[in-house]
C-alpha cells in the first residue's frame, strides 16, 4: 500500500503535465493512424482566420519555381522565387500512400530576384555565370487540405500572408475565384502542382486513382 501511495504523486504529476501542454502549446500536433508519424496541424483564430505556420523552413525543401517579371511582359502574378515546403509528418504519409492527408500544409515563402538587373531578361552575371539571383523575401502563400472546412475550394484553404514583408500573423481564406480556380483547372494530383516538383510527381498513385 505505501508503494502504490507513493507513486500516486507521480501519476498524478504526469497527467497534469500532459493536461498543461495540451492546454498550453502554442503548436498544434497529431499523429496518424498508426500512432508513429508525428504533425504540425494548421492552428486557426476564433474567427476562423489561419494562423502563420510556425518553423516552416524546417519542413521538407520540396522545390523552387520561378516567373520573374522580366519574362513575364513586366506583369508576371507571382514574381518571386516560390520557395516551397511541405509539413515533414504529411510528407511522410504522403510517400507511403500517394494520398495528402487531411492537414497536409504546403508553405511557400516568395523571394524576390536580386536587383538591379543586369541584362535584358532581368538576369545578372555572378561568379557562377548569368542567371536569376535570390533577393528579399517578399511574403508567403499557405495552402492546406480540410475536405470539410474548405469543401467550397476543392477540399484545400488557400491563404496570403502578404505579398510583402513583414509577414502577416493571420490570414482568411481566399475565395474560389481567386487561388483555387486555377489549382483545380490545372495542378495535376489533388489540386496540387506536382508536375513541377519531382519529389511529389515520383510518388505512386493509389491504384485507381489518377488525381490523388
Amino acid at each position: 500500500m505505501k508503494s502504490m501511495m507513493n507513486k500516486m504523486p507521480i501519476v498524478a504529476a504526469a497527467v497534469a503535465a500532459c493536461a498543461l501542454f495540451a492546454a498550453g502549446s502554442p503548436r498544434s500536433y497529431a499523429a496518424d493512424d498508426a500512432g508513429q508519424t508525428s504533425r504540425y496541424l494548421p492552428e486557426y483564430t476564433s474567427s476562423g482566420d489561419m494562423k502563420l505556420p510556425k518553423d516552416w523552413r524546417h519542413w521538407v525543401f520540396i522545390g523552387s519555381p520561378l516567373t520573374p517579371n522580366a519574362l513575364n511582359g513586366g506583369k508576371a502574378n507571382f514574381p518571386e522565387f516560390h520557395n516551397v515546403y511541405i509539413e515533414p509528418g504529411s510528407f511522410a504519409i504522403y510517400q507511403k500512400t500517394g494520398v495528402f492527408p487531411e492537414g497536409t500544409i504546403f508553405f511557400k515563402e516568395l523571394q524576390l530576384t536580386k536587383q538591379p538587373a543586369e541584362n535584358p531578361d532581368g538576369s545578372r552575371t555572378e561568379p557562377s555565370g548569368r542567371g536569376f539571383f535570390p533577393g528579399p523575401f517578399n511574403g508567403a502563400d499557405v495552402t492546406v487540405k480540410d475536405s470539410k472546412r474548405f469543401g467550397e475550394t476543392g477540399g484545400w484553404g488557400y491563404f496570403n500572408f502578404h505579398h510583402y514583408e513583414p509577414k502577416a500573423e493571420t490570414a482568411a481564406a481566399r475565395p474560389k475565384s481567386e487561388c483555387a480556380f486555377c489549382h483545380i483547372a490545372s495542378a495535376k494530383r489533388d489540386e496540387v502542382w506536382t508536375q513541377f516538383y519531382p519529389m511529389l510527381d515520383e510518388v505512386a498513385l493509389p491504384p485507381g486513382n489518377k488525381k490523388g
